[in-house]
């Protein structure tokens, strides 16, 4: 029996690995025979010998070529078309999207039901596959999902023509689907260039943390006011507080972003606490998360110049009275309101009209849903509840020089 050839793979640092060169895989094969055939020569031309070695050459030569195809076939880089589609799928890519026939379409059915990406709908003749996929909210209807066709070509997607149901549903649940306005035809085929380079693109992204990833899930929720968004953690466990938006696409949205449900907490005060019931059959799942509490504010604000008959009052009672209330109702939740911050707020809104030097007096009083409250001893913070948000209405807010 012939022993192995030993052929080192050679890798440059920007040419990737290459081919051995034929001369060096013959000699290599010649001493690997010789070395168990004493006295063994395939020089003569014409030769019995030299024809099975120049066979056995071409033999040697794609099996090198096929290692090196190997090799680049395990990145996007250099992989064949075929491998390529393979790794794109790893990352849920499909060759196509950005130049295929894509529709807009709207489920109808039970509210919680989870529309899966990869989700298909037909329009009776062309296949269309979810993107993002999505959640049927309380309406009943889901918001608007994306869906590209499976096939390349261009034609019309005519409005509420998409209308049939591809994905298999489970019995109990009833689904309808239709776009209520029309698609866009799809164009060229998406080149092997094109798809390669999403797929590296994709294969670069790192994973966020669970807490950024919740919050920007929940904060890209129509309705949901970006500071009544928090997630906190109590020992083992993590409480999320959303407010604003559709209960069932936050449920969502933290769905697909944390997955051991059991960590997650409610409030101590249990009518703050939302549960909602998120169906991705043939399992449910009961997701809970905290609506926050309102803290009504009100704000009298006396102010005093040393200027001497004072023209701009008014002024500076509306200019002050905007600041402080775009101040209060900025606040996050669960953050306390700073005296401090809100008297700096007031200073730069009047500036224009009443400079800080001329600015002799200014305090506040402050009301909590209808108490009068003071900052913390050696503070000027007015403290609230982790669970809680500072709302001032326009009328909330009286400035007056005094």
């Amino acid at each position: 029996m012939t022993s192995p050839i030993a052929i080192p793979l050679t890798i440059g640092l920007s040419t990737g690995p290459q081919p051995t060169p034929p001369a060096t895989l013959r000699t290599a094969l010649v001493d690997a025979v010789a070395a168990t055939n004493p006295g063994y020569t395939a020089n003569l031309p014409g030769t019995l010998v030299e024809d099975i070695c120049s066979t056995d050459m071409g033999a040697v030569i794609t099996l090198d070529q096929a290692r090196v195809d190997s090799v680049n076939n395990t990145t996007p880089y250099a992989s064949a078309p075929y491998i390529l589609a393979q790794q794109g799928a790893m990352y849920g890519l499909r060759q196509g999207t950005p130049t295929n026939a894509s529709v807009y379409v709207v489920f109808t059915g039970p509210a919680g039901y989870v529309i899966a990406p990869g989700f298909v709908v037909s329009d009776g003749t062309n296949q269309y596959i979810i993107q993002g996929g999505g959640i049927i909210g309380t309406s009943g209807t889901s918001s608007p999902l994306y869906a590209v066709a499976v096939s390349s070509g261009s034609w019309a997607i005519l409005a509420g023509t998409v209308t049939t149901i591809v994905t298999s549903v489970p019995s109990g649940y009833t689904l309808t689907v239709t776009n209520p306005l029309a698609g866009v035809p799809g164009g060229a085929a998406e080149s092997v260039q094109s798809y390669r380079g999403r797929t590296l693109q994709a294969g670069t992204a790192f994973a966020q943390g669970s807490v950024d990833l919740i919050k920007t899930g929940l904060q890209a929720i129509p309705g949901v006011i970006p500071r009544l968004v928090s997630v906190r953690q109590t020992g083992g466990s993590w409480e999320i507080i959303c407010g604003g938006g559709d209960p069932y696409a936050i449920a969502y949205a933290i769905y697909q972003s944390t997955l051991h449900f059991p960590m997650l907490m409610g409030s101590m005060n249990a009518s703050l606490n939302v549960t909602v019931s998120i169906i991705n059959s043939p399992n449910t799942y009961q997701i809970l998360f905290v609506n926050p509490m309102m803290a009504t504010v009100t704000i009298s604000a006396l102010w005093n110049t040393d200027i001497t008959n004072f023209t701009a009052v008014s002024q500076v009672n509306q200019l002050g009275s905007l600041a402080i209330q775009g101040y209060i109702n900025g606040i996050y939740v669960g953050e306390p309101l700073n005296l401090m911050q809100m008297q700096d707020a007031f200073q730069e809104a009047i500036i224009s009209v009443l400079p800080q030097r001329h600015l002799s007096a200014l305090t506040f009083t402050v009301t909590v849903n209808g108490s009068v409250v003071t900052p913390g001893a050696g503070t000027q913070l007015i403290a609230s509840m982790p669970e809680e948000y500072f709302y001032v209405a326009a009328t909330g807010v009286i400035v007056a020089q005094g």
